[in-house]
């Protein structure tokens, strides 16, 4: 009998990420039944380290050592949030994105013990939230809250949060799902209320360029609708050189008719100038889409907004 093949799948070890990984497994048996999989998970220092993402390569902090293990044969496959991959600098070299999961909800959602939704929250109150594009948006839209830092796996959020650490929480819809715990979730904000990251909802699936079987054996995961409206987001972000501190927000939506859709805002931290740019197309390539918009946006000075966050 001939031995099955083996892909091990590299993920952080967080619940949420642990959670996510057991999808790609589940789908991938589903296309695949002659795969066996197993899960490698990484400790990364995203999720140990809880001070400033800047201070540790950003966003980088919650791939590079999953990265890693994929790079030195450790692992095949890595799966990561699409949101928590770095735009401003190339994948690491070898590796290459073999597509993305179908887009789940891209939406942010709030979460009050009391039950009150965000325009009913009294001046003052608390918001647990260290994502410096909630917090600008926050400031443009709702001033009178205060939002107070907070870092941690979902789960250790909300530990916080009953802890007394802060009145109410922003948490992604999506990871909340992941969970299982879209009981807490008080309101589902729309993107016009809160714009979701580049990214958002995304389980994207990174392996070495030259591993041909890995490749082909995942390529049937690629959402194709997913892969050019992330495509279009990630190429804005890369353009704008958005980084970890940047408060950039946007998403790419697929229509029916086959048209891509793309709407981006780039805030201030203290979210008194906001930046928004919309644009649509019909067949053309998304990556071209991004570009447009990023550069309609530095037209109106988005350079100089990013540039003058440290970071």
């Amino acid at each position: 009998m001939a031995t099955l093949e083996l892909i091990r799948i590299a993920t952080r070890d967080s619940p949420m990420a642990l959670a996510q990984a057991e999808r790609v497994r589940t789908e991938l048996g589903v296309l695949a039944p002659h795969l066996v999989t197993e899960l490698v998970p990484v400790t990364t220092t995203g999720d140990t380290w809880l001070g400033d993402l800047s201070e540790v390569e950003g966003k980088g902090a919650f791939t590079k050592e999953v990265d890693a293990a994929v790079l030195a044969g450790k692992a095949d496959l890595a799966v990561h949030c699409a949101k928590d991959i770095p735009a401003d600098r190339p994948l690491p070299e070898g590796t290459v994105i073999a597509g993305f999961l179908k887009r789940d909800d891209m939406r942010d959602a709030l979460i009050h013990p009391d039950g009150r939704t965000l325009n009913d929250l009294p001046p003052g109150t608390r918001i647990g939230t260290s994502s410096v594009r909630r917090i600008a948006q926050l400031a443009a839209s709702h001033p009178h809250l205060h939002c107070v830092p907070l870092r941690g796996n979902a789960n250790r959020r909300l530990d916080k949060l009953a802890a007394g650490e802060a009145d109410a929480l922003l948490l992604s819809v999506c990871g909340l799902q992941r969970i299982n715990h879209t009981e807490v979730i008080t309101e589902i904000l729309s993107p016009e209320t809160m714009a979701p990251p580049i990214g958002a909802g995304v389980l994207a699936l990174q392996c070495r360029e030259d591993d041909t079987a890995t490749l082909t054996a995942v390529s049937s995961l690629n959402d194709p609708d997913t892969f050019r409206e992330t495509t279009a987001e990630r190429t804005l972000l890369h353009v704008l050189r958005g980084h970890c501190n940047s408060p950039v927000a946007g998403y790419a939506t697929s229509h029916r008719n086959g048209d891509l859709s793309l709407r981006a805002s780039v805030f201030t931290p203290d979210g008194k100038t906001v930046l928004n740019a919309h644009e649509w197309a019909g067949q053309l390539d998304p990556a071209t889409l991004g570009t447009s918009v990023a550069v309609a946006l530095l037209r109106q000075g988005a350079r100089e907004l990013i540039d003058n966050i440290a970071h």
